[in-house]
């Protein structure tokens, strides 16, 4: 009757994507210390065979070997720290230093299958086996072992019953970890402690036995690593099978115990009536002070690490300023937690905390918005109670009549808890009322500009509005007077129209667009070409038009609305035509979505103008389509900028003019009410205008 064991520990890889495990070869060696001990383990120096870092048939060979030559008697034992790999099929391969794949899928000639290992645990005489994993997704070894029967036979006490057991460092669909500040890996340091300190003997027997080292250094690992769950199989469990010995008076273990059993009860933060009783304790034991310090360290150790990954969390977590997170915050902090081996549950009471106070004012932004929104509701409607009770509803000089449009509210109809599930929204659709006028530009071409009431709002974003860029700041407050603006963005129709008439300025070509279609958005025309439209068109009609300052278009676009869109929080491919699925550009993804709304499709073209929903205006396509042309030169941010609605023209050197609303070509992040966008005075495929005229026609 012997004690066999064999240690393989591997710490190099040739393969990329199998990073090295510098403790592997640590990890052995520490079991072959406590193994070889007379006082712990007990076995024989040369029954214990060392590996590291072998060849794949070396290795295979060694575990052959150790299954084929033992006695039904010998207890033995088979450790293996390093890259455990499952494929597809769901079977487990220990891997070697020359294990390679291609594709991303292992080479499976170059690692030992599992299921030869199997085999050879079948085929093996010995009753009494232990297989011991300390790598990634462990638990799949497991898989498929079945027990041999063994008839009777004659158990020593010391060597315990017959049967099989396989300790595990992880489930089969979870990583293993290293951990900081240890030199070995972090099941395999709990196994050595476990034996090396005696703390694995729970029931005081003097006997370690292989359920009991497994439940202290899985006890261990979950105080440190709460995600990482260590598992034990036993194949045929019979009589328990002892490892090694731990001393049975030892004061130190005793202490060890104690405390232990405290600080798992006080989560590591030691009590104070506690403290005393441990005080009391270590004196009756006639233990130092320094001796029961060094143990309360060692025992502690798992708390400490696992107090330190809740904080560098919580650190994470607080460095982000937006509410609520952004899809690409959520999978940053989704990564994060896993490979700080942390449980959902772990991080709620930090997720609480850091983020109730932000839902709070995001909430409280969200009343207050919903309260400007009812009072500009409220204002409009006393606006039209005027209007419908005035006969001189009309501004001089220009007739108006009223026309009715659909209009829609992006609402959120389910929410996770704090704000971190997945929203579910809804379009709610309305009917809404506004003036117009239709100018006759001939041949049954129209152009439709709708009255805008003056008023002040808040220009550009807030701060914890999702994807805000730096030059949507300072919001300030901008009075607009009253004016018209074009329904839609000018069609090729129109343009057309306008095209054909007297020169003003340049010539413009009656047909730029890249994507045909009358009522479809002109399109692949200059700042320039957009002005000299203008000013034919005034010169036909009478009445000023021009581009949009860029304070007009704006406000125009919000329609009373402080929210992002101006349907709401987020935006969808229902109510507007824009790149909704992901997209690269450059090496940079962009998400199809915005914040928590839907992702979409991707049309690939302009639409023809008024597809989608109407603002409250009765302005149509102001996210996405085509980009609008402003009046105005590009300024890097809002210091210093005009507060009476004016176009901010300060450098006649500047070729750059803004541009707003996004397109058919971005993604939704461009399409928000605030996002400005500037390119030079040249034509773009994704670039038009619409135009406006002030009431009265001047």
């Amino acid at each position: 009757m012997a004690k066999l064991a064999l240690l393989i520990g591997i710490s190099e890889y040739d393969e990329p994507t199998l990073a090295p495990l510098p403790n592997a070869v640590n990890d052995v060696e520490a079991m072959q210390r406590v193994l070889v001990n007379p006082e712990m383990g007990g076995f024989a120096a040369a029954d214990v065979t060392v590996l590291q870092n072998p060849e794949r048939q070396a290795m295979e060979d060694a575990i052959y070997n150790l299954y084929a030559n033992c006695d039904k008697d010998d207890l033995v034992l088979c450790y293996f720290s390093g890259h455990g790999v499952v494929v597809e099929n769901g079977e487990f391969y220990f891997s070697t230093p020359r294990s390679r794949k291609n594709q991303g899928k292992l080479i499976l000639t170059t690692a030992v299958a599992a299921t030869s290992v199997h085999s050879w645990m079948n085929q093996s005489r010995s009753k009494r086996q232990v297989v011991i994993l300390d790598c990634c997704f462990s638990g799949a070894f497991a898989r498929g072992l079945t027990a041999k029967d063994s008839g009777t036979i004659d158990l020593q006490q010391q060597l315990g019953g017959e049967g099989r057991a396989i300790l595990t460092a992880s489930t089969s669909t979870q990583y293993a970890f290293e951990s900081e500040g240890l030199e070995l890996s972090i099941y395999t340091h709990y196994l050595v402690e476990g034996i090396e300190k005696g703390a694995a003997d729970k029931d005081g027997d003097g006997l370690i036995a292989v359920d009991e080292l497994h439940g202290y250094a899985k006890s261990k690992v979950q105080e440190a690593s709460p995600a990482m769950t260590p598992e034990l199989y036993y194949i045929k469990k019979g009589e328990p099978i002892f490892l090694a010995k731990s001393p049975k008076d030892d004061p130190k273990l005793k202490y060890r115990k104690e405390f232990d059993k405290i600080a798992l009860e006080d989560e590591g933060e030691i009590s104070v009536g506690n403290r005393f009783y441990l005080y009391e304790l270590r004196d009756n034991l006639r233990l130092s002070a320094d001796e029961a310090d060094a143990i309360e360290f060692e025992v502690l150790e798992p708390y400490r690490q696992r107090q330190q990954k809740l904080q560098r969390y919580e650190q994470a977590l607080s460095q982000i300023k937006q509410y609520p997170l952004t899809n690409k915050d959520r999978n940053g902090l989704k990564r994060f937690q896993d490979i700080l081996n942390l449980r959902d549950e772990d991080i709620a009471s930090i997720e609480q905390s850091v983020l109730a106070p932000k839902q709070a004012e995001y909430e409280r932004q969200q009343q207050e918005a919903e309260r400007l929104r009812q009072e500009y509701r409220i204002q409009q409607a006393e606006l039209q109670q005027q209007r419908e009770s005035s006969k001189t509803v009309s501004p001089p000089g220009i007739q108006t009549q009223t026309f009715e449009f659909d209009t829609a509210t992006l609402t959120v109809k389910s929410s996770g808890f704090l704000g971190m599930g997945k929203k579910i929204y809804e379009i709610n659709r309305s009917r809404g009322r506004a003036e117009f006028f239709r100018e006759d530009l001939g041949n049954g071409v129209v152009l439709e500009m709708v009255a805008i009431p003056g008023g002040q709002f808040l220009m550009g974003s807030p701060e914890n509005e999702p994807e805000r860029i730096s030059d949507e700041s300072p919001q300030h407050t901008v009075t607009i007077q009253p004016f018209f603006m074009g329904k839609f963005p000018v069609t090729q129709a129109q343009w057309k129209a306008v095209a054909a008439l007297g020169k003003v300025s340049i010539d413009l070509n009656p047909d730029p667009s890249k994507f045909k279609g009358a009522n479809r958005p002109v399109e692949c025309v200059s700042w320039d070409d957009a002005v000299e439209f203008c000013a034919r068109l005034s010169q036909k009609t009478g009445k000023i038009y021009r581009l949009p300052s860029e304070a007009e278009w704006e406000y125009a676009c919000r329609a009373g609305t402080t929210t992002p869109f101006y349907f709401g929080e987020t935006i969808t491919t229902d109510l507007a035509n824009y790149q909704g699925t992901d997209w690269d550009y450059q090496g940079r993804v962009y998400p199809g979505n915005y914040g928590q709304g839907p992702k979409g499709e991707y049309r690939q073209q302009t639409t023809e103008v008024g597809k989608f929903p109407a603002n409250s205006f009765g302005l149509f396509d102001m996210h996405g389509n085509i980009w609008e042309w402003c009046q105005d030169e590009w300024h890097e941010n809002y210091n210093n900028a005009p507060t009476d609605g004016s176009a901010w023209l300060s450098d006649n050197e500047n070729q750059r003019r803004l541009l707003r609303g996004g397109s058919w070509y971005d993604s939704p992040r461009y399409c928000r009410s605030a996002f400005r966008n500037y390119i030079a005075r040249e034509w773009n495929v994704n670039v038009g205008f619409r135009v406006v005229v002030l009431r009265g026609g001047t």
